[in-house]
């Protein structure tokens, strides 16, 4: 199984790439798994919504060239479908069993993604109505498919 992490803007503070590293460390005793990053567009902190949809294109075009042939896609999205880890994990495991061997996850920026991202995605999730920061979302997606796979192997994690 080989699992990809696309994400727009790179993990600039200390606490989240050690956090990321370590949850990485460990998944890499159940999948092959990948961070690619691609570069955050430059904008200005006020935006008008014109400026905006230009960002998230640019940002868009970036991550759906890296989206390898055949991958299955699971795009990080507010409106996507809420799942408990339990139902995450054994969404995967259905995944896996149905053929996918290539999960890729996106997250997006700042702005979220695109329309033409979020049009690629063979699913869209959602970890809470809450917004977080995508340097914060990309060590909790981690935490969450480590342990997705220990659910999936029936071995002993913290609640």
């Amino acid at each position: 199984m080989k699992i990809t992490i696309l994400c727009v803007g790179r993990l600039k503070e200390r606490f989240y790439t050690d956090a990321a590293a370590e949850y990485s460390k460990r998944l890499r005793l159940y999948a092959d798994i990948q961070v690619n990053e691609v570069a955050d567009e430059k904008a200005p902190e006020r935006l008008s919504d014109a400026e905006a949809t230009q960002v998230k294109a640019k940002e868009g075009e970036k991550l759906l060239r890296l989206i390898p042939h055949g991958a299955y896609v699971i795009a990080l999205a507010i409106d996507g479908t809420r799942l408990t880890s339990e139902a995450f994990s054994a969404r995967l495991e259905k995944c896996m069993t149905e053929g996918a061997s290539h999960i890729v996850f996106i997250i997006g920026g700042s702005l979220g993604l695109a329309p033409e991202v979020l049009a690629r995605a063979d699913r869209k999730l959602s970890f809470s109505d809450m917004t977080f920061p995508h340097q914060l979302m990309r060590v909790i997606l981690l935490e969450q498919v480590y342990r997705a796979f220990r659910i999936m192997k029936n071995e002993p994690y913290h609640k």
